[in-house]
């Protein structure tokens, strides 16, 4: 069992409290009107897969009802570290090489 901490309320408890919704910095095509059903499609319903570290989105379900990111292992189902969305931002494009 995982326990989360959420970096709205600052209270650290365990993963039933907390839905998971998927993976985090997904980018919308930016002219949905003139991207092609294959992209679109795409974008609606492939997400990445790893094995290993992975952005995920999570909302305090019975807490605050924020959402928020998670860095976690899939592999080890280690915990890295929660963040809110601007600051979990800040730190996905630190670590992928880009500025915000």
């Amino acid at each position: 069992m995982y326990v989360l901490t959420c970096p709205h309320c600052r209270e650290a408890r365990e993963e039933e409290e907390f839905a998971p919704a998927g993976e985090a910095f997904i980018a919308r095509p930016a002219n949905p009107e003139a991207t092609s059903d294959e992209d679109w499609g795409d974008y609606l319903f492939c997400r990445k897969n790893p094995k290993g570290w992975h952005w995920e989105m999570w909302q305090h379900t019975t807490g605050c009802r924020k959402f928020f990111v998670a860095r976690r292992n899939t592999a080890t189902l280690e915990l890295g570290a929660t963040f809110t969305l601007e600051e979990g931002k800040k730190a996905y494009l630190a670590e992928q090489g880009a500025t915000a």
